[in-house]
């Protein structure tokens, strides 16, 4: 390139660089057109947002440690050791979430001085740490109070009790508790169609500002069947215990399940049938019911596991013996979940369904036996004296009077916050 030509290429790049000098507000040095410099901003800035001095909020990332923001915000390294230390009982050093906010204090008149800390652990939890007088650091969890409310839900069986009961905003472990109720009192096979209307009143657990924590347990159901109303409250006993009563305050609870599994429907029936694996006529002793495999199975009763191994062609097997001179059996299992000489509560879970043995595929065998005979499952009688009776009966009145009133208060609000 011709020298000319390259020394006014020179002048004018310098002349253009002066300019944007003087435009920044910046004046040329002796050297040549200054060049802007760049300033890191303050680490508070970058990382977090600076509010009034020495209040600093910092947003937790994927691979945070409490540590290493503690060291973006520009902590002294011994307040660090400290303040880690002591909040490790309630923290331990990977436990933080991306999302959650860390705000912290420091000293006005020195910066890297920790003055408090406060991380918001969940919705109802946050985690405090205070420098005290003496210099060091205490931490500890302050839980904000829930707010218990109550939610009415109206609708129509379209496909299964569960499945419209989940549609209309139950939890699964609220409907599960609803249908063992029914099952002593309603064959969900037979007695339920397509139409029967429900209503259900269940609890919601919210935190102060209105976010949902978690859903409660149902209270009451009224489900109106083609031929009559079924209408069941939940009741808690002054002894702690918990159960499902009707108007009278009569329970619910039959000495045995008539179906100790969920969403489960019968395929063979008790009596005479052809069997399909053998091939010949012989007396079925139980029900069956298929289910998935690894569906849960409960104990139809209170009682003592007699025998839980495997038994031939009923492979894996567990008996209980019960009150009264009953006895039930379940097999076929994949899994099982207790020992001989166990005491089990009705409704727990005693083992999985499974097709071991002779079986065609996955299902539970059921059999009741009352002085070691064979019986129906489905002739099994509601248990006598579960009634309540005196001061009892009061609570439960009391209680079911208040269902009615917040049932009519939500006539027109689908929910509210309880009062009690």
């Amino acid at each position: 390139m011709p020298q000319h030509r390259t020394h006014a290429l020179a002048v004018a790049l310098a002349l253009l660089v002066a300019l944007d000098a003087r435009a920044d507000g910046l004046s040329p040095t002796e050297e040549g057109a200054a060049m802007p410099v760049l300033e890191p901003a303050p680490r508070a800035e970058a990382e977090g947002e600076l509010h009034d001095a020495g209040q600093i909020m910092l947003t937790v990332s994927a691979g945070d440690t409490l540590a290493g923001l503690l060291a973006v915000a520009g902590i002294a390294p011994a307040d660090i050791a400290a303040a880690t230390a002591a909040l490790r009982p309630h923290l331990p050093p990977r436990a933080l979430r991306p999302g959650q906010e860390l705000a912290l204090e420091a000293d006005a008149a020195d910066a890297a001085r920790l003055v408090s800390l406060e991380l918001g652990l969940d919705p109802l939890r946050r985690l405090r740490l205070e420098r005290h007088d003496d210099g060091t650091f205490r931490g500890a969890i302050e839980t904000l109070p829930a707010v218990r409310h109550m939610v009415r839900a109206d609708g129509e069986i379209r496909a299964s009790l569960y499945a419209d009961l989940r549609a209309a905003g139950l939890s699964s472990a609220a409907i599960l508790s609803l249908i063992r109720a029914l099952s002593h009192t309603v064959d969900l096979q037979r007695d339920l169609r397509a139409g029967d209307r429900f209503t259900v009143l269940f609890e919601r657990f919210r935190s102060p500002d209105g976010t949902l924590l978690k859903e409660g347990g149902a209270l009451f159901l009224d489900l109106a069947l083609s031929d009559r109303h079924v209408r069941i409250w939940r009741h808690t006993r002054a002894d702690g215990t918990t159960d499902w009563f009707d108007a009278r305050g009569q329970s619910l609870r039959r000495a045995l399940l008539r179906t100790p599994l969920d969403g489960a429907r019968i395929t063979s029936g008790f009596g005479m049938r052809t069997h399909p694996i053998l091939g010949f006529d012989r007396h079925h002793r139980g029900v069956d019911f298929a289910a998935p495999a690894g569906t849960p199975v409960f104990a139809a009763g209170d009682g003592t596991v007699t025998f839980a191994s495997w038994r031939g062609d009923y492979g894996r097997t567990v008996m209980i013996r019960h009150a009264g001179g009953f006895d039930t059996l379940y097999a076929h299992l994949s899994a099982i979940t207790v020992r001989p000489g166990a005491r089990v509560r009705q409704g727990q879970v005693i083992g999985r369904v499974g097709s071991t043995g002779l079986a065609t595929g996955p299902h539970l065998h059921f059999e009741v036996h009352r002085n070691r005979i064979a019986i129906d499952p489905r002739t099994i009688r509601r248990l006598p004296g579960q009634r309540l009776e005196g001061v009892e009966l009061a609570r439960f009145n009391a209680e079911r009077a208040r269902t009615e009133a917040r049932l009519a208060a939500l006539a027109e609000r689908l929910e509210l916050a309880a009062a009690d």
